[in-house]
């Protein structure tokens, strides 16, 4: 029965090593023994598959194991069998080898430490490929290296993105997003008690890009985003949210007496020349400043825009500070250029004329037409009341065209009575006078040869008027139509201007008028004006002829035409009319003996009386 039992064990024991074999075989995990003692090792058929050896021998020296270790792994491995010996505990080991064939493989090899029935140490374990697991964690490694390093780059381009979303290529400073956001942002910081804005415009910058070219202007807006940055702190913010358009926001700055040293400085320093090359260019500053104790940001940036409007207005180069009543006069100035921007499309511009007479006859030998609004509400307007905002918001022109057309027909409607009206002067801008377009458009008129005259208004052009300019009124001058410069004297007009434009007429400014009765200096300057023009054959009209003594001097120093209050005052197209048809009457009544202009002075003096009446 105990052998019976015996070779039942047995035999379950070979089965036992049959599936173990079978087991490692499919695990492909070779078994080993190291004999410290005697420098052997045993090894199982799948440790020699594993080595590339080719051999079955059970019995294998340490130095196959050695020589195949690969040389970079080769002290490590030795060091990790080293520790667990030392320790006689568990060996972990994992190292690269190279086959016969030069192939490399990553084995993991385990062992225990035991010591047999002699006591000789050794060490039994497992070794096994894992050449695929390291590669792949290998490949997993560098696609996470990849990722992250894709990740870091996109980071940085979405940072690139964001930061030239946000600010200005050219002087590196914010932009305009960045401001608005930063203001919206201040307005909720409860910690925010005073914001400052300082709304700065480059005064000549223009000039510098048109002399100097782009090169320069860049070089100018760095280094005015560079000055202005040094006059500001660190928790305050400068951006550039136009062409030459700066803006700093100051928080916290206190009062408004260092808000305004800020803004000098900011002022001064811009003033400072520029240098590009050889060459020192000069620019200044608008600067318009608001200031919010509240810490409520929400409107500053408009309102420093209307003070920065209103140092434009007045002449620029200065700072203005913003307050309520300036933005109600802007805003009421703003809507009356609404208004007067429809007034031509709307017939509300039309003209009144006042009259001009020969200095030594009284005839009457002209007529300016002077532009009135008759505004719906507030009835007939004169010039003082809106040819300065007509000026500042572009408008002349239009004005200009509207009165123009008036004129034309007022003067088409006197020649139907069968009145024969004297030459229309007419202003025009020297905006009108630029466009291209001006000769055509006159031309579709139809205006007959001497009915009208020009006067140009803007006598700044006639220093150094461009080629279109000196086009349009030679185009002008064919047409029939008289060119007169007004306001000669004033400081606008020069010699070179009249020897070059050879106008038909010049007017003498009303301030050398006014004291011609009183001043021999005033009398010997307007007696200098008439030589000088008589000289070029150019006729002097005398402006702001206020009483009959300036009308008896301006005639001995032989100014040609008299026009002025004492001549008449400015009169309505029907008043006009009237006038004719008296002058005509009179002529009429009148002796072929009698003296051709005594009819047209009484008749002067008569409606002079009528006008002050």
């Amino acid at each position: 029965m105990a052998e019976a039992t015996s070779g039942r064990s047995e035999e379950e024991f070979q089965d036992l090593l049959r599936r173990l074999e079978l087991a490692l075989e499919a695990s492909q995990i070779g078994v080993w023994q190291h004999n410290v003692n005697d420098q052997e090792l045993l090894w199982d058929p799948q440790m020699h598959r594993l080595y590339g050896t080719g051999r079955r021998s059970a019995r294998v020296a340490s130095d196959v194991w050695m020589n195949a270790l690969h040389p970079e792994d080769l002290d490590r491995a030795i060091s990790d069998f080293q520790i667990a010996l030392e320790g006689k505990g568990f060996y972990n080991s994992q190292f690269r080898i190279i086959l016969p064939s030069g192939e490399v493989r990553h084995l993991r090899s385990r062992a225990h430490y035991y010591e047999d029935a002699d006591g000789s140490p050794s060490f039994i374990g497992a070794e096994w490929d894992v050449t695929a697991d390291v590669l792949l964690n290998r490949e997993l490694a560098s696609q996470k290296a990849i990722a992250e390093a894709r990740a870091i780059a996109l980071e940085q381009s979405r940072t690139r993105i964001e930061h030239a979303a946000d600010h200005d290529y050219l002087t590196g400073l914010p932009n305009r997003r960045y401001f608005d956001r930063r203001l919206a942002e201040l307005r909720r910081d409860t910690s925010v008690e005073t914001v400052g804005v300082v709304h700065i415009d480059l005064d000549g910058f223009k000039e510098i890009n048109d002399k100097w070219g782009h090169a320069a202007g860049d070089a100018t807006l760095q280094s005015a985003a560079a000055r202005i940055s040094g006059a500001i702190t660190a928790n305050d913010v400068v951006a550039r949210i136009g062409g030459d358009e700066f803006v700093a926001a100051l928080v916290n700055v206190g009062n408004a007496e260092k808000l305004e040293a800020i803004a000098n400085d900011i002022f001064s320093r811009l003033r400072r020349e520029v240098r590009f090359g050889n060459e020192m260019l000069r620019i200044g500053a608008s600067i318009g400043v608001a200031l919010s104790q509240t810490g409520s940001a929400g409107n500053l940036l408009a309102e420093s825009d209307v003070a920065l409007f209103q140092a434009k207005k007045l002449g620029r180069n200065r700072v203005e500070f913003f307050t309520p009543k300036l933005q109600a006069d802007l805003q009421a100035e703003r809507r009356l250029a609404d208004e007067l921007r429809l007034a031509p499309m709307l017939r509300q511009i039309e003209p009144f004329y006042q009259i001009q007479v020969d200095a030594h006859t009284r005839c009457i030998v002209g007529l300016e037409a002077l532009a009135r609004w008759r505004h719906p509400e507030r009835g007939l307007l004169n010039p003082a009341a809106f040819l300065k905002v007509a000026d500042e918001y572009g408008l002349t022109a239009e004005i200009d065209a509207a009165v123009l057309k008036c004129a034309l027909a007022d003067r088409a409607a006197w020649m139907s009575q069968g009145l024969s009206p004297p030459r229309i002067a007419v202003n025009i801008s020297g905006r009108r006078l630029a466009d291209p377009d001006l000769i055509e458009g006159l031309q579709a008129l139809r205006i007959p040869r001497q009915a009208i005259a020009f006067e140009l208004v803007e006598t700044i052009f006639l220093d150094d008027p461009d080629a279109r300019v000196l086009a349009n009124i030679a185009g002008i001058k064919e047409m029939g139509i008289d060119i007169e410069i007004d306001d000669f004297g004033s400081g606008h007009a020069s010699l070179l201007g009249l020897v070059r434009l050879k106008p038909k007429r010049l007017k003498i400014d009303r301030q050398l008028v006014t004291a011609v009765t009183m001043s021999d200096e005033q009398r010997r300057l307007v007696g200098s004006i008439v030589e000088i023009a008589r000289a070029l054959n150019v006729e002097v009209v005398a402006e702001g002829v206020e009483t009959e003594d300036h009308a008896r001097v301006l005639a001995e120093v032989g100014c040609d035409e008299l026009q002025g209050y004492a001549i008449g005052y400015p009169s309505s197209e029907s008043e006009i009319a009237a006038l004719l048809k008296s002058v005509r009457a009179t002529r009429r009544r009148r002796s072929p003996r009698a003296p051709a202009g005594a009819g047209a002075g009484a008749t002067g003096s008569a409606r002079r009386r009528s006008e002050r009446n």
